[in-house]
């Protein structure tokens, strides 16, 4: 199967996963209501790991054009929206996007932040200066993500910042028990990767020439494993 067919493939179980199935336990999950151990657990690493991606652009982001890919109810949209950015917000689900468009309106920021429901790698929207991705890219096989990648470089002028499953033994064997969630609300499955080798493949993929790698960071809280990554055009 291509890359092209399985990316489309998975991103097909993703839309139907976040907009028909969990919608209501995502919002729940990114928003200041109680939350069960396990989910606060995720929580609080998911707000970890936003604040290392928001951390590797510039404090003042006024002028620049961020595609923030995978926006989900969002907060990273909204964060780099008061710091000035012109945001680009993408997601599958219609319905966490009419969510996060509300969320926006309310902090006073709606206006600065372009929201659309569809494929974060359409050519329509644009060119970038700086693109974040905060576990949009989990679900995909590592030769997926690194074509999502290169699709993305090829429109961007500044830096890429983006989130792996790293393998670890723990997140191994839950992708193998297929148990990271409750069967009433589970995602489709995370792929762990080896961050080290994914790096190795970009530093010699031709599509990546002119980058280099910037920051990393690894978040682990409970049952959130995420590793966070950058690169930077040279």
């Amino acid at each position: 199967m291509s890359d092209v067919a399985t990316y489309e493939t998975r991103r097909g179980e993703i839309e139907t996963y976040f907009d028909r199935t969990a919608s209501d336990a995502w919002k729940k999950l990114t928003s200041d209501a109680p939350l069960g151990r396990i989910r606060a657990s995720v929580r609080a690493g998911r707000d970890a790991m936003r604040g290392f991606l928001a951390g590797t652009l510039p404090s003042d982001l006024a002028g620049a054009r961020v595609l923030d890919a995978g926006c989900g109810t969002g907060a990273l949209s909204i964060l780099l929206a008061k710091r000035g950015a012109e945001v680009v917000a993408v997601d599958l689900s219609p319905t966490l996007v009419s969510h996060a468009r509300e969320l926006a309106s309310a902090a006073g920021v709606g206006a600065a932040i372009r929201f659309v429901s569809g494929d974060m790698l359409s050519d329509g929207l644009g060119h970038f200066d700086h693109v974040v991705l905060m576990d949009s890219l989990i679900h995909y096989e590592p030769d997926d993500a690194a074509a999502a990648l290169a699709r993305l470089a090829a429109r961007t002028s500044g830096s890429i910042a983006f989130t792996l499953a790293p393998k670890t033994p723990l997140l191994a064997l839950m992708h193998r028990a297929g148990r990271l969630f409750p069967r009433s609300d589970r995602a489709p499955s995370i792929v762990p990767v080896e961050t080290g080798r994914f790096a190795r493949r970009l530093a010699t993929d031709p599509a990546f020439a002119g980058w280099r790698p910037g920051a990393e960071q690894r978040v682990s809280s409970g049952f959130y494993k995420s590793h966070g990554m950058e690169l930077v055009r040279s």
